[in-house]
């Protein structure tokens, strides 16, 4: 017979590669419909402001930590930069509010300065320099604020945390700036294309005579200023400084934003747009989950076998 054309049903791998590839923004818009049925309100203006909110600050510092994890690395230090920061701002504030936000992106930057020397000088491993730094930092940030909260009135540093742009957040506007350049560094420049060999094969870069040192410092340093963004913008929003509490386990959440994302923990690959997805995703995971009141320890259940289905999935990749 002619003119006829039999269909062959997708095989098993051409449906697993398929939501390996797409699962995430499936989920993603499953998510946001089942929510939008069982909320009137989560369509709502005001509802989508706390979203981006809550969510900007783990998205930066998860953009740090897919560049740092590109190369193979580790950045466990990220939320207690974030403690930092917070730390700072108060203790600067009486000079003007950009001296205490400058302040803040140094620190951040000289202590990504001081893992990336670790790791890429030192050749300390990423988990060990960073813990570290994770430990020291926070008590150092709990030492300059005191133990308790302090207020934090400057409108400068609120108007960062809680005005809008059109409508949207300002936060959310710097959130897109840094996405959208963190993309253009990965696909157009020729760091973000040593940054992807070194996580590759950090071996045969050293050998091709890539800057493998000088492109690993640079990425824990960008880590850093990220964190340190992410730490004025929670103050901003918080209005108040908190290095006990700020910051906490956001390394952690921005680790699961990664993964989820399709960027693997080996490196050679830097999947920005799926950290974006994946950071929203565990957004919409937690939100929902709150929204039927779930316990957070159901939660952190919820979230650990996302994590366990993300590798598994990152591996089909590998293999593809």
């Amino acid at each position: 017979m002619t003119g006829l054309t039999i269909r062959r049903p997708a095989s098993p791998d051409r449906v697993l590669g398929l939501l390996q590839d797409y699962g995430l923004y499936a989920a993603i818009v499953l998510l946001i419909v089942i929510d939008t049925v069982l909320s009137s309100s989560f369509f709502s203006l005001a509802n989508l402001k706390v979203q981006l909110f809550q969510v900007v600050p783990v998205l930066l510092v998860a953009l740090g930590m897919a560049l740092v994890i590109g190369t193979g690395g580790i950045d466990l230090s990220v939320g207690a930069v974030i403690a930092l920061a917070s730390a700072f701002i108060p203790l600067y504030l009486g000079y003007s509010s950009w001296v205490a936000i400058t302040v803040c992106l140094i620190a951040g930057a000289v202590s990504g300065m001081v893992a990336g020397s670790m790791i890429a000088l030192a050749n300390v491993q990423p988990i060990v320099a960073t813990l570290a730094l994770m430990i020291g930092l926070r008590g150092f940030a709990v030492i300059l604020n005191g133990a308790s909260a302090k207020p934090v009135n400057d409108p400068t540093v609120l108007g960062l945390g809680i005005d809008q742009v059109l409508g949207v957040p300002k936060m959310a506007w710097v959130a897109l700036v840094l996405v959208l350049l963190t993309g253009f560094v990965i696909r157009r420049t020729t760091f973000g294309r040593q940054l992807v060999a070194i996580g590759d094969n950090r071996a045969a870069s050293q050998l091709a005579g890539l800057p493998v040192r000088r492109v690993v410092l640079s990425v824990y340093v960008i880590s850093g200023v990220l964190a340190a963004i992410a730490g004025i913008l929670i103050v901003g929003h918080g209005a108040e400084a908190d290095p006990s509490n700020y910051g906490l386990n956001y390394e952690l959440s921005a680790i699961t934003a990664v993964v989820v994302g399709g960027t693997p923990l080996t490196g050679g690959k830097v999947r920005v747009l799926g950290t974006v997805a994946g950071a929203l995703l565990m957004q919409l995971i937690a939100a929902t989950l709150v929204q039927h009141n779930v316990a957070n320890s159901y939660a952190q259940l919820v979230e650990a076998a996302i994590i366990i289905v993300a590798v598994y999935a990152a591996r089909g990749r590998q293999t593809r």
